[in-house]
């Protein structure tokens, strides 16, 4: 995994110390607009499996969207819940039609077991769950509006890779080993912090 890493442009190149979450809040994505009825035939999170909070087995995904500069440009994240596995698709824009495919082609490429739920905000690039469900053989539920912790390992991931790729930037000029190599620092990162936790409790 390290090896992709290597790859990258010295600009992309991040050491563990400059990896510090930001503490700036997050505003909703909407504007402060409630995005529930854009989506059809949502799932709610209150109806998701008692097993995705446990964090026991490995198979529950939270899922976003980072958005480029001018919003003409995106990265897809995926992060699993219990491993703390990141997953970056490369997407064109932010359409539904591109999450689909990007979303669908990632989860795709893990196991079968490991493909079980995904928790996602109510962004409009979701507004095809139904078919990513069929194409992956995974369950999607929602988040509440502007409920961001409800997705923590995502927020947490998110703020990790804004230092990678900040805000405003094009994000259009990162090709899928890039992302990979991204994804892969921030898997070791994550999972030597989680093992940490663990250890101090």
């Amino acid at each position: 995994m390290m090896t992709r890493y290597k790859q990258l442009q010295p600009e992309e190149r991040v050491t563990l110390a400059c990896l510090r979450q930001s503490r700036n809040t997050r505003r909703p994505r909407s504007g402060g607009q409630d995005l529930g009825g854009q989506i059809p035939e949502m799932v709610s999170i209150h109806v998701r499996p008692p097993e995705v909070s446990d964090q026991v087995m490995p198979g529950h995904w939270e899922g976003d969207l980072i958005k480029g500069a001018g919003n003409r440009s995106a990265v897809g994240v995926l992060v699993e819940r219990t491993t703390r596995l990141v997953l970056l698709a490369k997407m064109p824009d932010a359409t539904a039609e591109s999450a689909l495919a990007a979303f669908t082609a990632k989860l795709n490429d893990i196991a079968q077991p490991l493909r079980q739920t995904l928790t996602y905000d109510q962004g409009k690039e979701m507004a095809r769950h139904r078919e990513l469900s069929r194409n992956t053989n995974i369950r999607v539920y929602f988040c509440d509006p502007h409920s961001p912790w409800q997705r923590g390992s995502c927020e947490n991931t998110n703020g990790l890779l804004r230092q990678m790729m900040p805000k405003g930037t094009d994000l259009s000029v990162h090709d899928q080993q890039a992302l990979d190599a991204m994804a892969d620092l921030l898997s070791i990162m994550q999972g030597i912090a989680e093992q940490a936790s663990a250890t101090i409790h």
